[in-house]
């Protein structure tokens, strides 16, 4: 299960109702206290409640209106449900999903109140039928009775089980007159619904930027000792009976000792008595630190080494959480992830983030104000909350707000940038950064890009790319840009006139097509065998990744590969692209290049790059 979307209604400053589309990477992007953080925090009290709680002044101050409303909607939702204790279900079949067959759920909080309280909502296109509309907050008998009373033959139904039941009456009823409702889930039997529904829901984990970071702050001066605290948490009954045979052997110790203490001096012995002074502290029996080969300790690293190392020992606690609570999914909310890290380690961050996002099952949200970490990602992620009079807006995906979002990018990750370089999205800078590496090595007059500060890359991203060439929204940076784009199989090439237009600028900007299909096809068989352990062969127009996902899956499962469903096929031969672009290219040596790339194309391309920076 995804989430798919954020909606928001009388909270804070979005007093009218908005829709955020969330995607595997999203991020929220604006000014300081413009409603980033609102957003994420929404988040939080919808799924968990606990770090951040609703409380009555959350109500929009500009709305007489004191019902807030914070909602989810999901995809990629579960074939199945098991919502009457053992019985099997869906969610469609209980007429929980919205018109777009996902499940919407609010959140409703009354703020009149001192201390609100939750009423739980789904929204979807339910039967409206008067006989049939309140099935779902029915109990047994209640469904049981209805059955009798709408004459329905129960001989093949199981009158155990809420949802068959249901089933049975609905099938009944000629016309459910589906209508778009609102179904409460907290009232009567509907209560075990959300439960079951509850536990399908992603794990959602919220790293807030003013999280503590003081020296004294124990979970700062070493997350390592609630790393020791939550493993004794563990085994406290294993310990707890250690305890008590410690106890009971020292006791017995101390009896003896008294005894015989008894037949020498029975007034002294009378005064004494065992007992132990305190409790044993077993935190203190275990010192766990992470420290450098200089055996400097967390809390007297800089504070963004400290940071960088929180944000990760976060990581590995929700994780831990997850396989606990068995979620299948989970959403990673990180607010303004750049605070008090170099540009470089920005960029090693950022990049880290995108990795996560791409893995199955896993979200990542993150909040910044920084036009820099904005140009770091890929368009499509991006979300630009601006502010229209006295109501917050969020936009995105649409080509108007293009501009928008360029112009946040007024400040690079830092002023040694000298060129943009503008690729399609994030396997292209993976690929260029294993090749020049490579080659630099080889020529130091070939830059580096993996880590060369003259250079920054800009993934524009297919959908979005026609606007960012046409408008050259970039031109307010004063950089030449070099757009490098696969040639694919469309003929002409589909991105050709973007290149043609780039090249007619006179600002030093160039663009290139590759020559074979994609950057994969200039990847050596041999580095791919290396890394698969199987050996595949390819012209210069096929398709590598699907070769390669294809292979992949016919040795490893019986279903043949036409079989696979399409969406099934997308994510394997994403996967495929991902470890090409990455693992084998880092296999890549000048020869294997040279004989991929006999005219010496790619190499003449990060040439002329090198040849652009002072």
């Amino acid at each position: 299960m995804k989430l798919k979307a954020v909606i928001l209604e009388n909270f804070r400053s979005y007093k009218n109702k908005i829709r955020v589309e969330i995607g595997d990477l999203t991020a929220l992007v604006g000014k300081n206290d413009i409603g980033k953080s609102t957003i994420l925090e929404a988040l939080e009290i919808f799924f968990n409640n606990s770090l951040v709680k609703l409380e009555s002044h959350d109500a929009c101050v500009f709305s007489e209106n004191k019902l807030v409303k914070i909602g989810c909607v999901f995809d990629n939702l579960p074939e199945q449900f098991i919502l009457d204790t053992s019985a099997i279900t869906n969610l469609n079949k209980e007429y929980l999903l919205n018109e777009d067959g996902d499940l919407e759920i609010y959140k409703y909080y009354d703020c009149s109140n001192k201390t609100p309280k939750e009423n739980i909502i789904a929204y979807a296109l339910h039967p409206t039928e008067s006989t049939v509309k309140d099935l779902l907050i029915l109990k047994n008998g209640d469904l049981k009775k209805k059955l009798r009373d709408l004459g329905i033959d129960q001989e093949t139904i199981d009158l155990r089980v809420n949802s068959a039941i249901r089933k049975a009456i609905w099938e009944s009823c000629s016309n459910l007159n589906l209508q778009p409702t609102e179904i409460f889930l907290n009232k009567e039997d509907a209560k075990a619904i959300w439960q079951s529904i509850e536990k399908q829901l992603p794990t959602f984990a919220l790293f807030q930027s003013d999280r503590p970071s003081k020296d004294e702050d124990s979970e700062v001066q070493d997350p390592m000792k609630i790393a020791v605290s939550e493993a004794i948490k563990s085994v406290e009954s294993d310990l707890e009976s250690i305890k008590t045979i410690v106890q009971d052997k020292v006791m017995a110790v101390a009896s003896r000792t008294l005894q015989k203490l008894q037949e020498m001096d029975h007034s002294l012995a009378s005064e004494l008595s065992p007992n132990f002074k305190s409790e044993p502290k077993w935190d203190s029996l275990f010192k766990l630190s992470l420290t450098g080969d200089d055996q400097i300790p967390i809390n007297k690293r800089g504070s963004g080494v400290r940071r960088l190392i929180l944000l990760n020992f976060f990581r590995a606690e929700v994780e831990r959480k997850q396989l606990a609570s068995n979620s299948q999914s989970v959403i990673y909310a990180i607010e303004e992830p750049e605070t008090a890290q170099h540009p470089n380690n920005q960029k090693i961050l950022i990049q880290a983030l995108k990795d996560l996002s791409e893995q199955d099952d896993c979200q990542v949200i993150i909040t910044t104000h920084e036009p820099g970490i904005a140009g770091l990602l890929p368009v499509e992620s991006l979300r630009h909350i601006i502010k229209k009079d006295n109501n917050n807006d969020v936009c995105f995906n649409q080509n108007e707000i293009y501009a928008e979002i360029a112009n946040t990018l007024g400040v690079l990750p830092d002023n040694r940038v000298q060129l943009l370089i503008c690729v399609e999205g994030p396997q292209d800078i993976r690929f260029f950064n294993h090749i020049s590496l490579m080659l630099n090595r080889r020529d130091p007059s070939i830059p580096d890009l993996s880590s060369d500060p003259r250079v920054t890359f800009l993934p524009m991203g297919g959908s979005s790319l026609k606007e960012w060439v046409q408008n050259h929204y970039l031109r307010h940076l004063r950089k030449p840009e070099v757009h490098l784009y696969d040639r694919d199989m469309d003929t002409p090439p589909k991105y050709q006139t973007y290149c043609d237009r780039v090249n007619q600028r006179t600002d030093g900007s160039f663009a290139k097509l590759t020559d074979k299909r994609e950057l994969e096809n200039y990847l050596h068989p041999d580095a791919i065998e290396e890394v698969y352990g199987f050996k595949i062969s390819f012209s210069s127009t096929d398709d590598v990744p699907e070769i390669v996902a294809k292979t992949v899956h016919e040795n490893a499962s019986s279903i043949p590969w036409d079989q696979v469903k399409d969406e099934k096929k997308k994510s394997k031969q994403s996967s495929a692209k991902k470890q090409l672009n990455n693992e084998v290219a880092a296999r890549m040596t000048y020869e294997r290049l040279k004989e991929m790339d006999p005219a010496g194309e790619l190499i003449g391309w990060l040439k002329t790059i090198g040849e652009k920076l002072e």
